[in-house]
């Protein structure tokens, strides 16, 4: 995270602003006039912008919705009760999930599991408490799958 600071004239302002949260994940800007009064400064937090990459491109090589499913009930029926599953177990599950709900006829309760699956990848991860989970999700995936997992 950085801050950010501006000196624009005032009839800017609100073009400079919407820039900036277009090419960054910024907070609230607050805006001073300037020591003479004829310009404005900005003050903002911001962060690098998130690449979200869309269903389509996250599980472009993605083994079939049943593979994964097979994959998923082979892992469970293999381990012990009561044990840690490694990272890549939930993330490939969440992304199922995921690939399930965007399916035509999927309803509501496909997005809440979905939903709640990415939610537990992001908890897991420690990161990005404010972004979409199942976005989250299709990020992850798309990195893991470039690195050859």
């Amino acid at each position: 995270m950085f801050e950010i600071r501006i000196i624009c004239e005032p009839a800017d302002s609100d073009r400079v602003a919407d820039a900036l949260e277009t090419a960054f994940k910024a907070g609230r800007v607050t805006v001073f006039p300037t020591r003479d009064g004829k310009r404005q400064r900005l003050y903002l937090t911001a962060d690098h912008a998130e690449v979200w990459p869309g269903p389509e491109q996250a599980y472009a090589d993605a083994p079939s919705i049943h593979s994964e499913l097979d994959w998923i009930a082979h892992t469970l029926g293999t381990t012990a009760c009561y044990s840690k599953l490694e990272r890549g177990f939930y993330l490939r599950k969440a992304a199922v999930l995921d690939r399930i709900a965007l399916a035509d006829g999927a309803d509501y309760r496909d997005d809440d599991t979905a939903y709640i699956a990415a939610k537990f990848v992001v908890v897991l991860d420690d990161a990005h408490a404010d972004c979409d989970p199942r976005a989250y999700v299709r990020q992850q995936y798309a990195l893991m799958a470039a690195d050859g997992h």
